[in-house]
């Protein structure tokens, strides 16, 4: 059994550790208001579920998931997630972030980004690219001809093996699209975000659709940085 912390409780956060209890797993929920404000989530949750400050979410995972507004980036505890592998779910969007002039002009990613910040953690990117409600819904069991895919990224290979081996216990296989650097081919406005795993691309609503791990590694492959389109 896996404990996993969550710096940040939207959507994603949300959806994951939901993911992760119906594995069998332990979630630590947390948010920047401080965890008298997650008593109805944690209640929702249910048994695995409790809720903590940034600083004892971090403490607590041996997986760590940082799903928070990229702007809030600085604000992730380093100590203790020293030696963690840290899941990386976030996106920059400037309207909400504010502007990073290194990731405007392509020097570097967001997931990079939070590398720098965290030296001796292990940062992998997932869950970036599919709306929350997809994955809720498209986890199927080892092996389900349905079964859908996610892309990792990640300079560490025993922890891209770690996320590997939880993505599979909570419904998913993994497309490795290589070192961090490569996040960037599925953040937003590339081919591969999003918008494959919607039934009606028109309305995210209608629900989601099963992409298999090749369809997947194609879209990644397809997507182009701005400066290149």
């Amino acid at each position: 059994m896996t404990t996993w912390g969550f710096i940040g409780s939207g959507h994603i956060g949300g959806t994951v550790a939901r993911l992760a209890l119906a594995a069998g797993h332990q979630v630590v929920m947390s948010n920047s208001r401080g965890p008298q404000t997650l008593a109805d989530l944690v209640a929702e949750l249910g048994p695995g579920a409790r809720a903590g400050t940034t600083q004892e979410a971090a403490e607590a995972g041996d997986v760590v998931v940082v799903t928070i507004p990229l702007r809030a980036l600085r604000d992730v505890p380093v100590e203790p997630l020293r030696g963690k592998v840290v899941i990386d779910t976030m996106n920059y969007y400037p309207q909400r972030d504010g502007s990073f002039p290194e990731l405007d002009d392509e020097s570097t990613t967001s997931s990079e980004l939070l590398q720098q910040h965290l030296p001796e953690s292990s940062v992998v990117k997932v869950f970036n690219n599919i709306y929350f409600e997809h994955l809720a819904t498209l986890g199927r069991p080892s092996g389900a001809p349905d079964r859908s895919a996610l892309a990792i990224a990640g300079d560490d290979r025993a922890a891209k093996g770690t996320v590997t081996r939880l993505l599979d216990e909570v419904g998913y296989d993994t497309v490795d699209l290589g070192a961090l650097a490569e996040g960037w081919r599925t953040q937003p406005d590339t081919a591969a975000y999003g918008l494959m795993y919607a039934a009606d691309p028109e309305d995210w609503s209608a629900g989601g659709r099963p992409v298999p791990a090749s369809d997947v590694a194609d879209r990644a492959a397809q997507s182009r940085r701005r400066h290149q389109a």
